[in-house]
């Protein structure tokens, strides 16, 4: 991982996942994070554990890590989303304690969707990640043949052993 806008997306991503880990914690134990609920506890769990997986992929800069990513999130937070943007038209909710838990459940989801669209559209826009899979750091030395000792029949062949 080279662009700082790729270290900015895994912080954020895990800094979400932490999120969604206290949350599944608290509502486990009883109450809710400040008004976050999860809308499905057992998915929740399994999703924790996918989006570890799919963070280890993201920063070795696989694509399939991020589409995982994208379709797993997009299933359990984009429904959750529609709904709620439906009902915000509709205007079906009131203001109260209960109304704002459903806008902050809606925002969480609206972030849970445009962070793995931001990472996909971040690998699928780095030119680097094919281009030039290696370290640049290294390149000159391992992959310059200027550098690399020449063999011939001048080799000194008189094996001296230092004791």
């Amino acid at each position: 991982m080279k662009n700082l806008s790729t270290w900015m997306l895994v912080m954020f991503m895990a800094m979400f996942w932490a999120l969604r880990i206290i949350v599944a914690f608290t509502y486990e134990m009883g109450t809710d994070f400040g008004g976050i609920q999860p809308f499905n506890q057992t998915m929740e769990i399994v999703l924790l554990f996918v989006v570890l997986v799919c963070m280890i992929l993201i920063i070795k800069r696989k694509i399939i890590g991020a589409l995982i990513y994208l379709l797993t999130y997009g299933m359990y937070f984009g429904t959750n989303l529609f709904a709620g943007i439906t009902t915000i038209v509709a205007g079906n909710i009131e203001v109260s304690l209960s109304g704002m838990t459903f806008y902050l459940n809606t925002l969480i989801s609206l972030v849970g969707i445009i962070l793995p669209v931001a990472i996909v559209f971040d690998l699928l826009l780095d030119k680097n990640r094919k281009a030039n899979p290696k370290d640049k750091k290294t390149d000159w030395f391992y992959n310059n043949e200027q550098f690399d000792r020449k063999v011939d029949d001048r080799v000194d062949k008189n094996n001296y052993r230092t004791m």
